[in-house]
């Protein structure tokens, strides 16, 4: 079923629990939308179970920290998971038998603001492809910037060569941050596996974070509700976890809500998704 509503009280009866996307969706990257810190409010004061799940490359204390600074209070939702976190996780734990592969020379691709990941695991980090046993991508850098992948290619190719696993800590292709398009390390990743390379996604759209926040919700699948811009993380993770979703249209997948409900159906699984314009209750 795909319907239109104009905020979450149009169903906040329905759903106990819900997952909630950070960027585009609470904020665009420099400030929460309009409305945005408000829902959350009246989620809580409904008595609501809010995780928020966010495809951000860092461990969750450090993206605490940065919703602080743009005014979203900790007070405001049950609990955060960030793909980062579950990164640092999968290497801590060795969850997967590839991570106990890997071996301990890390060539990171990110910022210097991804960094906060490494700092709890006990990795070599390495600058040449030659010394690394693997990649892990976390996005653009400041050098290289983020408007394009062509300044990457060089980097990427040679470690296609090299026969470097990549793990991929943000599967994010794309963000939008005050009006412009920037790529996301999904971008490269993709581009890596496309040619070849052995890539191991963690975050949205795989059902294996789903699972993680099913876990911490502890509710019935049918009541609980995901939110988010993406279709191609948000709603199609919230979709092959049979749950119900919202997107949203003030991020990433910027368009009018008829030509929302054409694109729906390629992601939805049978599940029941709604759009709405922004987030607001």
């Amino acid at each position: 079923m795909f319907t239109n509503i104009s905020g979450l009280s149009d169903v906040v009866d329905r759903y106990d629990g819900y997952i909630i996307d950070l960027w585009g969706t609470l904020h665009n990257g420099i400030a929460p939308f309009e409305g945005s810190i408000t829902c959350l409010d009246m989620l809580k004061k409904r008595g609501k179970k809010v995780v928020l799940l966010s495809n951000a490359p860092r461990p969750v204390h450090s993206v605490v920290t940065q919703l602080e600074g743009m005014g979203i209070s900790r007070t405001l939702y049950h609990t955060l998971l960030t793909s980062g976190e579950e990164t640092c996780r999968y290497f801590k734990e060795g969850i997967e038998p590839c991570f106990k592969k890997l071996g301990q020379r890390v060539l990171p691709i990110g910022g210097t603001h991804d960094l906060v990941l490494y700092e709890e695991l006990s990795l070599q980090r390495v600058t040449a492809v030659d010394e690394a046993n693997f990649i892990v991508c976390t996005g653009p850098d400041l050098e290289r910037g983020s408007l394009t992948l062509d300044p990457y290619l060089p980097q990427l190719c040679t470690a296609l060569d090299h026969g470097l696993p990549m793990i991929c800590a943000n599967p994010d292709k794309v963000v939008v941050k005050g009006g412009q398009r920037l790529i996301c390390a999904g971008a490269m990743a993709a581009f890596y596996e496309d040619h070849g390379g052995d890539v191991f996604w963690i975050g949205k759209p795989y059902r294996a974070v789903y699972n993680r926040v099913l876990d911490l919700l502890a509710l019935p699948k049918e009541r609980i509700l995901a939110i988010g811009d993406s279709l191609e993380t948000d709603i199609k993770g919230a979709a092959s976890s049979g749950l119900a979703s919202v997107w949203v249209l003030s991020g990433v997948d910027q368009m009018t809500q008829e030509e929302a409900f054409k694109k729906i159906k390629d992601y939805s699984n049978g599940t029941d998704v709604r759009v709405m314009s922004r987030l607001r209750y």
